[in-house]
Order: C-alpha cells, then sequence, then structure tokens
C-alpha cells in the first residue's frame, strides 16, 4: 500500500500568532467584551479549494459539494460558491441556507435520510439533486414525479456494507448503517436493478463510508462496490442509465500536526488504484466533502480567566469548552484537539511543559478541552486556542447553560501584508439570547 503523502501546511503556527496577534490589537477578542472568538484563515481555505479540484483530472466532470453541516454560515457558504464550489445538504436549514447564499439549484446536492414530502417536491421542482436513501422514500418520489417532470440528477444512495472504521459514529458503511440501501442484503442488488429498469429517470448512484477514522482503502473500496453495481445496472439494462457517481466525502483529517494528511492526491490515487473506471470519463462524479475542506484553517481563541491547583493537578478555566468543542469534551479519545499556548498580546508562549487540564465554562465536570495537557504553564489574562478548528467546533454551537455563540471572523491578507477581518458571524449579545428563549 503506498504511503498517504502529506502536504504541506496552509496554516502554521507563525501564521496563526499573526492572526491571533492582530485580533488582539483590533479588539476582536478581549478579556472583558470579547473573551472567547472563532478565526477562520480564508487564504488558507482558498488553497485547500483549489487543491482539491487540481487533484482531479481536468477532463473529468466533477462536482464538488461542500458538506453544509460542516459550516453553515452564510458567508463561508458564499465564498465557497465564489471558489467553484457546489454545496450539499442534508436539512431544511441547511437547503434553506445553501439557496440564500446563492448556490444554483443543480450545484445543490440534497441528502439526508428523513426527507419529508415537502422537501423533496421544492427540491425537484427546483431542479436539485436528491440522493434517495430508501425504499420508502422512492416510492414518495414515485408520487411527487407522477403528475411532473423535474430537472434533477435524482440517485439512489446504496449502503456498500464494507464495514466500520475507528471511530463507530463516523462509519456509515456498517452492515446495520441507518443510511442508504444496504446493497448485501437479500434481494436489494436485483430489486435496485428493477428500480432502474422501471424509472429512467434514475440515473445516479450515491455512497458514503464515512469520515474521520475511515482508512483511505475502506473508503476507496466503498467507492468501487459502488462503480462495480453502476456496471452490473448499465450491463443488465442493456443501456447506459447510470451516468453519475456521488462518491460522498469523509476524507480524514489530521488533528495531530499542521500537515494537511492524507492529501487529496492521496485520496484520489487510492479510487484510481480501486475504481479505474471512475476516470475514463463514462461517469460525472460529485464529491462531498466537508471537514476536509476547512479544519486546519481554522481555530477557537479563549483567554484564562482562573487557574487553580487541584489534587497536585494544575487547572486551567477559559471560556472554550462543551459549547463549542462538543465532540472532544464528550469523545476526546476519537476527536483530541492540539493547544497552543499564548501570551496576552498573542504572541506564542513557551516554557517548560506543565500537566494541565483546560477545562471550559460549562457547569459540569466533564468540561475538559485536555487532561494533564503538558502546556507551557497558563495564568490568568494568558490566550489559547484549540486548533484545526474550522468546520463544526463553533459553528455547531451547543447551548448548554445558555452560553451564548461566540463571534466567528474570517481572515485575509491584505497586499500591504496586514491581516484583515470579516465578520462571519457575530458574536451572540446576551439580550438576543434571551430574546432567542423569551416566549
Amino acid at each position: 500500500m503506498p504511503e498517504h503523502r502529506p502536504t504541506l501546511p496552509l496554516i502554521s503556527a507563525e501564521r496563526r500568532e499573526l492572526v491571533l496577534s492582530a485580533a488582539v490589537r483590533q479588539g476582536l477578542l478581549d478579556p472583558e467584551r470579547a473573551p472567547l472568538a472563532a478565526f477562520l484563515d480564508l487564504d488558507a481555505v482558498a488553497g485547500t479549494v483549489t487543491a482539491l479540484h487540481a487533484a482531479f483530472p481536468a477532463e473529468l466532470e466533477v462536482r464538488h459539494a461542500f458538506a453544509a453541516k460542516a459550516n453553515p454560515l452564510g458567508p463561508v457558504l458564499r465564498r465557497l460558491r465564489e471558489l467553484g464550489m457546489g454545496c450539499e445538504v442534508a436539512s431544511p436549514g441547511e437547503f434553506a441556507q445553501a439557496l440564500a447564499a446563492g448556490f444554483p439549484p443543480e450545484l445543490i446536492v440534497l441528502d439526508s435520510p428523513a426527507k419529508t414530502r415537502a422537501e423533496l417536491a421544492l427540491a425537484l421542482d427546483l431542479g436539485v439533486s436528491v440522493n434517495i436513501d430508501n425504499w420508502q422514500e422512492l416510492a414518495r418520489v414515485d408520487a411527487i414525479l407522477a403528475d411532473r417532470g423535474s430537472s434533477s440528477r435524482i440517485g439512489v444512495r446504496i449502503n456498500p456494507q464494507v464495514g466500520g472504521g475507528r471511530i463507530a459514529a463516523m462509519s456509515t458503511a456498517t452492515a446495520t448503517s441507518k443510511f442508504g440501501v444496504p446493497l448485501a442484503d437479500t434481494g436489494n442488488a436485483a430489486r435496485l436493478v428493477e428500480a432502474f429498469r422501471d424509472r429512467p429517470w434514475l440515473t445516479e448512484l450515491h455512497c458514503h463510508v464515512g469520515s474521520q477514522g475511515i482508512d483511505l482503502d475502506l473508503m476507496a473500496t466503498g467507492i468501487a462496490t459502488t462503480t462495480a453495481f453502476a456496471e452490473r445496472i448499465n450491463r443488465e439494462l442493456g443501456r447506459r442509465q447510470v451516468t453519475g457517481i456521488d462518491l460522498g466525502g469523509g476524507l480524514p483529517v489530521n488533528f495531530a500536526d499542521d500537515r494537511t494528511a492524507p492529501g487529496w492526491d492521496a485520496y484520489v490515487e487510492r479510487l484510481r488504484a480501486h475504481a479505474p473506471a471512475l476516470f475514463d470519463g463514462r461517469y460525472r462524479l460529485t464529491t462531498e466533502f466537508g471537514r476536509s475542506v476547512l479544519a486546519k484553517s481554522g481555530f477557537v481563541a479563549s483567554y484564562v480567566e482562573y487557574t487553580k491547583v487541584a489534587g497536585g493537578r494544575h487547572v486551567v478555566i477559559g471560556h472554550a469548552g462543551a459549547q463549542v468543542a462538543t465532540r472532544t469534551v464528550f469523545a476526546p479519545d476519537s476527536w483530541p484537539l492540539r493547544i497552543s499556548t499564548h501570551h496576552p498580546s498573542g504572541a506564542a508562549k513557551h516554557g517548560a511543559p506543565v500537566p494541565q487540564d483546560v477545562a471550559g465554562p460549562c457547569c459540569f465536570a466533564g468540561d475538559l478541552v485536555a487532561r494533564a495537557r503538558p502546556l507551557p504553564l497558563l495564568a490568568p489574562g494568558d490566550l489559547y486556542c484549540l486548533l484545526d478548528c474550522g468546520a463544526y467546533y463553533a459553528t455547531s454551537h451547543f447551548s448548554y447553560n445558555s452560553l451564548p455563540e461566540p463571534a466567528v471572523h474570517g481572515a485575509a491578507t491584505a497586499p500591504d501584508g496586514t491581516v484583515r477581518f470579516e465578520t462571519l458571524r457575530p458574536a451572540q449579545s446576551i439580550d438576543d439570547l434571551v430574546a432567542r428563549t423569551t416566549a
């Protein structure tokens, strides 16, 4: 098996320090007014999207649809649209956000295992691509199309049942996964062939093996199984009916250091090895990457509010906890995060490492983003950053203790070399929070 080659970092420790220091100078971080904020390096995002497009041969028809769940903020979606991406949506809210961000219907892909009739009807009326999840949904689409046509690209999501990865919750191609039509279950393959035979408007197949914790070869094996089934449908029908394959997303993110590993080139290399038919032009392709497009380009910054020693352990209490790092707090072994330490100015803080618990503001004992982490000894007023948080995290806010949503700022380098910011989401004020929760 070839080594998964890492690519050079698109965002470095020096770049983060530059952004953080600029944010402090410009008042985007302040110990009283803004003790917590998230940042997304827009220059790094552009570099990642460019690398994604470049990894696939230019002669192929490929639609790269960003998985909106990873970061559904309107300015982020608009920026990705401007960079040439489409949008994959999996809920009525994400669907509406994609439309509001200006994605044309033909660049939107509707997934979700729980689409309502109204959601399906709207998608088919607009010409949005639809991946049907199950037999009952197929019957629903039959009923909707009985009295109307649609320009939508319509496919069926299959579960290739190739197994799971290291994180069960992120593995979607196990034998009993909730997603898709299980291909190996008795009778399903033959029934799907007949479903395509009876419905000329079914022209695509979709699969998604999973995301974090999924090995590239397992991912490619699931896609190869899907491609082989597309070949079977076309062969048994005696016509080229399946013309598109949705490869899903799920490229794992390296949370260990600044490298992007594996890179898009390694992913395409494994696809070539397992499913060469994808590269001869007979299928139009769709991808649905989310976390891997944005994660390495973002971080969450918090001031240290207090420090203490408990049972001989140094404890740091700050403002970044379960509300912005939900997965890390509740499943730390699966979602560990790196932490960088800084002086109040934003400059990097160095020193002998001391084991420290880094605790958030939520009122339960387990609200820890790190346990006994060796870090330079932090003091009240210092800053620390949770790294690789450009996807999910601050934009998937957990409203425990009625903690308000922090601001999310986009950073870009101006022609004069200075860092300039734009608001991707304003901080939620206490008045806004109260108004939202008051009848």
